[in-house]
């Protein structure tokens, strides 16, 4: 059996949701523990009754050291602080020989099993970014990606585990320093620092916004894709949905406007994938009082989407107002030249 962990709070709650049930369509014999991040996505999920799940509350989880640093972190920085420690939990907690962290907004296309069993004798298995070269923030945000990975409770698994937990307690935070980001950076010298790290092969384990580009879709039945550059054939695992957001407009934005997204792929990955976070919220609103699941923003984009809008009008109507300067001018213009003309020929005095 796989052993899988997540956490998220009622931000990412769809997707989440979208995660296990993506999961549950493609993996037979999994189970996955879920750490709730607030109390509103805890009850809810308890009373969902979710089949091969565990749900954890945060009082069960977190322990001194966690609560120490808690309030020095926001939300996000607290959450990857806690990444290692869920994983160690897991382990430790349910006597597991195994645990695979995975992002709550992965989407599964097919059984992960091919990834983990790709590590073979291995105790950690590592996957990288593997940017396109005009996204490469490889320097800042580092050459691997927290989004799926696994540690087997071995000796060497159970050292770069405590190691990471360790580091990530020390420090977190959302920004770039000393040659660390988040708790992403600690991985990129581990093939080097620990024995028995793989690095994922499989480019179907690591299909992301950052990095689509480099595909395009060579078969719907089967899904496949290919490589652009070696023309290579791909079976996704998992997309990572990083960086969609919902805004209160009822607008979705992709991937911030960092990334080019083809027509092609929003069509096969995240309409798809938007219907499916849709068809789980119609559900959750029949069943609960709270009325956002996807962590909708408002104000920051309301301000930035009116200005630009009218930033938009502004242009229209100045191009109009040159277009009808010119317009009247031309006119003018036409007129003194017919009345020149006329008193040219001798028919006005």
């Amino acid at each position: 059996m796989l052993n899988f962990c997540t956490l998220f709070d009622i931000n990412y709650f769809s997707r989440g949701i979208a995660m296990y049930e993506s999961l549950k369509k493609h993996c037979n014999d999994f189970h996955l523990y879920i750490f709730a991040f607030d109390e509103t996505s805890l009850d809810i999920l308890n009373k969902l009754k979710l089949p091969k799940t565990t749900i954890i509350s945060l009082s069960e989880f977190e322990n001194n050291e966690l609560l120490e640093i808690k309030t020095e972190r926001s939300r996000a920085e607290y959450c990857w602080t806690c990444t290692p420690s869920t994983i160690f939990f897991c382990i430790e907690q349910y006597k597991l020989d195994h645990c695979t962290y995975v992002d709550a907004d992965l989407y599964f296309y097919s059984n992960p099993r091919v990834l983990i069993d790709e590590m073979g004798d291995k105790s950690v298995l590592i996957t990288e970014h593997r940017y396109t070269p005009e996204y490469d923030q490889s320097l800042t945000s580092g050459i691997y990606c927290v989004q799926f990975i696994t540690f087997k409770n071995t000796i060497d698994g159970i050292t770069v585990l405590k190691w990471w937990k360790n580091a990530c307690i020390e420090w977190c935070y959302a920004r770039f320093e000393n040659g660390k980001f988040g708790d992403q950076k600690y991985l990129d010298d581990w093939t080097t620092r620990f024995n028995d790290i793989h690095v994922l092969m499989n480019e179907g384990g690591s299909l992301a916004p950052w990095n689509i580009q480099q595909y395009k879709i060579k078969s719907i039945n089967p899904f496949i894709l290919k490589t652009l550059k070696t023309k290579e054939k791909i079976k996704p695992v998992f997309y990572h949905f990083h960086y969609l957001s919902f805004y209160s407009n009822k607008k979705i934005n992709l991937t911030n406007g960092i990334y080019y997204i083809s027509s092609e792929i929003k069509h096969y990955f995240y309409y798809p994938y938007l219907n499916h976070i849709n068809k789980i919220n119609k559900e959750l609103y029949k069943d609960f009082n709270s009325k956002d699941f996807n962590g909708t923003k408002e104000m920051i984009f309301t301000i930035y989407y009116l200005r630009d809008k009218l930033y938009l009008y502004r242009k229209a109507l100045f191009k109009l107002s040159i277009k009808a300067f010119k317009d009247a001018n031309k006119l003018i213009k036409e007129k003194k030249q017919v009345r020149k003309n006329i008193i040219n020929s001798g028919k006005i005095n």
